[in-house]
């Protein structure tokens, strides 16, 4: 669209002399289909369209007015630092003032301005995000879904029918791009796997509803709506148009980073950012509609690029391009349906021997679930997992009760297909015994990982610790040390043992 056939308001945005601060030169006028941004240097100010899609409805001045300020109260809770308020744009006769006190003809949003490469998408595209700042997400993320609010009017989009509906409705309008951007095959494998879920899945959702883990969450939580900025993650442009983009399971939510980091060919980033995510908010059960959800903002990426086949503007080359990248994003809806075989390790270990190194680095390996005693413990109490606990948290029967969650929460798990590791001391029979039992029982692979170390290795460890959820110090270790049962003929045929001093690749080789 070129300047002569934009609105006089926008053409009025980007000249200099309309703003009451100093602007870089020239603006840089950014469209999408639903809004205008102009960047003026050190603030970005969003003036939405006047349009109707029936989703978004940002037909009227009234309406525009209502989404910018929903839209400011909505992003306040994810990125304050970056949406700073509502502004009138008022007319009088010939000119536009920001601000002013004159009729309103339009309203933009006011924003901080930040550089596009400080995006989260682009750091991972630069090979600039570490695991460290994905495990700082993952923990964010969780922070966050902590606070978004729920009511039984908010729950009650859990429900199979309102859940069901955008599947549908995705299949409808991609069914013309089989044997072009995907095959019959893949589409049929994706229909066939959601058709299936819903009809034999439903207690899942249903408990999904019942555990108030459906919130008003951000809705759109990909990698190109995180940004780093003043050395913190921010959370931006959160759905505020739509009720049943953004009143979702929280996993909904988390499958968008997760879907991102996988189709960038990233499987352990993916595996941090969601063991760190399911740590911190202690949701391991989300892990069994998590497929659903990865396959569905995976073939929405699909969809959307498969869009552009149909638009006679874009170029043949463009074409040929966004055919190969919708074609990924429908291979990728398909093969995040089939985890496979689930299995479990079983860590032992006594305190400061190396246990949740080695199951790190293991889950990463092998793309497995990594759950800490130390975490479920705390959640279980209700405890921060950044406070120490007091003497009650570590009571036999606190004890018994963390053990009994691992093992129900690991069962659950590796017969939905995952791998799962069981990062705990285990380190009397009558722990590791249930475990074997239970694995045994089901079929499941199992592997015990033991890690040793020389003790005072272990003390200096456990002197040095910090910022961990762990509790433990080094005063434990002598009764631990003394407590601690070697395995029988039966457990050892699982067992593999680790020099935590020596170089830990070589050994999981």
């Amino acid at each position: 669209m070129t300047e002569t056939n934009l609105s006089p308001v926008i053409q009025e945005m980007l000249k200099s002399g309309f703003y009451p601060h100093p602007v870089q030169e020239p603006i840089k006028l950014i469209q999408t289909h639903v809004s205008y941004v102009l960047l003026t240097g050190d603030y970005a100010y969003k003036v939405k369209k006047a349009v109707n899609f029936g989703f978004l409805n940002y037909s009227t001045l009234e309406l525009r007015e209502h989404f910018c300020r929903q839209e400011l109260a909505m992003n306040k809770r994810g990125a304050a630092e970056i949406y700073l308020e509502v502004l009138p744009i008022a007319q009088k006769e010939q000119n536009f003032e920001l601000g002013g006190s004159g009729e309103a003809v339009e309203y933009t949003l006011k924003m901080c301005q930040f550089p596009q490469d400080n995006l989260l998408i682009n750091l991972f595209h630069q090979g600039k995000l570490t695991e460290e700042m994905v495990e700082d997400l993952g923990r964010l993320v969780a922070q966050f879904h902590s606070k978004c609010p729920t009511n039984e009017y908010i729950l009650s989009f859990g429900e199979v029918a309102k859940v069901r509906q955008a599947f549908d409705e995705n299949y409808e309008q991609t069914a013309k791009y089989i044997g072009i951007a995907q095959t019959q095959e893949q589409f049929d494998g994706t229909k066939e796997f959601t058709d299936n879920f819903f009809a034999t899945k439903q207690e899942l959702l249903t408990n999904r509803i019942k555990n108030r883990w459906i919130r008003e969450c951000h809705g759109d939580l990909h990698l190109g709506n995180i940004c780093l900025w003043h050395d913190k993650i921010l959370l931006f442009d959160c759905i505020e148009f739509n009720e049943p983009f953004r009143f979702v399971d929280v996993m909904y939510d988390v499958a968008f980073g997760v879907m991102n980091f996988l189709v960038g060919n990233r499987p352990d980033l993916a595996n941090v950012y969601l063991n760190t995510y399911l740590e911190e908010s202690g949701d391991w059960e989300g892990l069994q509609v998590l497929p659903l959800y990865v396959s569905r903002q995976a073939y929405v990426r699909g969809k959307i690029t498969s869009f552009l086949l149909d638009d006679p503007g874009v170029p043949v080359a463009d074409k040929e391009q966004a055919k190969v990248t919708a074609s990924q994003y429908y291979k990728m809806a398909l093969d995040c349906t089939k985890l496979g075989q689930g299995s479990l390790v079983m860590m032992s270990g006594v305190s400061g021997s190396g246990k949740s190194t080695v199951a790190k680095k293991v889950a990463r390996l092998s793309n497995a679930i990594h759950i800490r005693s130390d975490a479920v413990r705390k959640h279980l109490a209700g405890v921060p997992l950044s406070e120490r606990g007091g003497d009650e948290l570590y009571s036999p029967e606190m004890t018994e009760r963390t053990y009994d969650r691992l093992l129900e929460l690991g069962i659950l798990l590796a017969s939905a297909g995952y791998g799962v590791i069981l990062d705990a001391k285990y380190d009397r029979q009558s722990l590791r015994k249930p475990v074997i039992a239970a694995a045994q029982k089901h079929h499941l692979p199992l592997q015990i990982l033991h890690c040793s170390a020389p003790e005072e290795i272990l003390r200096d460890r456990l002197n040095s610790r910090t910022g961990d959820v762990s509790d433990a110090t080094a005063n434990l270790l002598t009764s631990q040390l003394a407590s601690a049962e070697s395995f029988t003929e039966e457990e050892k045929v699982f067992v593999k043992t680790l020099d935590t001093t020596q170089d830990l690749a070589a050994q999981l080789n």
